[in-house]
């Protein structure tokens, strides 16, 4: 994508780091509908994201949300039951759960239901526990920096403040 750089980030506290992400989000989401811009980071994907597609389209969580998407996910109740077995075991191992791990239950979910409907990129992209892969729109930044006004300066900067810590 032009105009957008890619980058891993680690993190030690995961908890701050997706209550920082979101904040971040949050604010330029808000700028982006105020002042006509694309959104500055255009994703994230964390070291346990998973995705699934369904009937409507993907879904992303992260493992441990499952009974959470379970409610969400448009797929017969046999396929659900499957992805349930699957997503308990990897939930009971958490605490010592790698990547690798996670790519090796997603394969074999996949062949479990007989087509691939769940897809797991942190393993392709090379993360590791403790990292995301985020997408920042400089173009979209540069752009804010620019036409954001006094009163929605200090939002801006503190979501850039918090972006930059990580980067």
């Amino acid at each position: 994508m032009a105009g957008t750089i890619s980058k891993i980030i680690s993190f030690e506290n995961e908890e701050l780091f997706i209550d920082e992400m979101d904040s971040i989000l949050q604010a330029f989401t808000y700028l982006a509908s105020r002042y006509g811009s694309g959104n500055v980071v255009e994703g994230i994907v964390l070291w346990d994201s998973i995705a699934i597609r369904d009937e409507e389209g993907v879904k992303v969580f992260r493992i441990g949300e499952f009974p959470y998407v379970e409610g969400t996910l448009n797929v017969d109740i046999e396929t659900l039951r499957i992805m349930e077995r699957y997503f308990d075991e990897m939930e009971s191992k958490w605490d010592e759960l790698r990547v690798e791990e996670i790519n090796y239950f997603v394969e074999m979910l996949n062949k479990a239901l007989g087509r691939d409907m769940v897809f797991y990129d942190a393993y392709a992209l090379g993360l590791d526990r403790g990292q995301a892969y985020i997408i920042v729109n400089l173009r979209a930044l540069q752009y804010l920096e620019h036409v954001v006004d006094a009163e929605d300066r200090e939002i801006f900067e503190d979501a850039i403040a918090v972006l930059m810590r990580y980067i």
